[in-house]
């Protein structure tokens, strides 16, 4: 008796699952949803009176005068696309609440939500405000690699790559130098 009970589920279970299987099957991928909602809502991680542009409109400047604004290692990197050395960047630890934004016209780039540790040395996000970065192919030695740079001022910022964690399995490793952080609150 408990055998034939025992068969007959096992009969059943597809019809049981499938229902299930669908709609999990057709349901976004898990976390999705949660950076969808980061990027529409990343202003509610600026402060009231925070310092930034949200304008996306081109910014232009000679170099003269970016050399009379950007310290040398800022024009380095958002200029002339260097790197900055791993752990250097006092950024990699910062862990308020918060906007990153790029430190050569103030374009916020990314909430203190979308930051992890990568382990990599540079401040890594797992995604981005969408339409504030832009991307190009950078060929590094023998192999290709996805640089970005900021929509508005087009400063060097770092580079994308498909190892980071679930849900967009991004990890955009930016220079520290190339942003500035402004807290949600309390001072810079």
């Amino acid at each position: 008796m408990k055998r034939r009970n025992l068969l007959k589920g096992l009969a059943a279970a597809p019809v049981l699952v499938a229902p299930v299987w669908r709609a999990w099957a057709t349901e976004p991928a898990r976390g999705s949803t949660r950076v969808e909602e980061l990027q529409k809502n990343w202003k509610d991680f600026l402060a009231k009176d925070a310092d930034v542009t949200l304008t996306t409109e081109p910014l232009q400047r000679s170099n003269e005068e970016w050399k009379k604004i950007l310290t040398s290692a800022q024009y380095g990197v958002l200029r002339e696309d260097d790197t900055e050395r791993p752990f250097s960047s006092p950024l990699n630890d910062e862990k308020r609440p918060g906007v990153f934004v790029c430190a050569g016209c103030g374009l916020p780039l990314f909430t203190s939500a979308m930051k992890y540790d990568s382990g990599t040395g540079w401040p890594s996000f797992f995604t981005v405000i969408p339409g504030h970065a832009g991307t190009k192919k950078d060929n590094f030695l023998i192999y290709t690699r996805t640089e970005y740079h900021c929509i508005r001022c087009g400063g060097h910022q770092g580079h994308v790559f498909d190892d980071g964690p679930l849900p967009t399995g991004q990890r955009w490793c930016n220079n520290g130098v190339a942003l500035r952080f402004i807290p949600k609150t309390g001072k810079a």
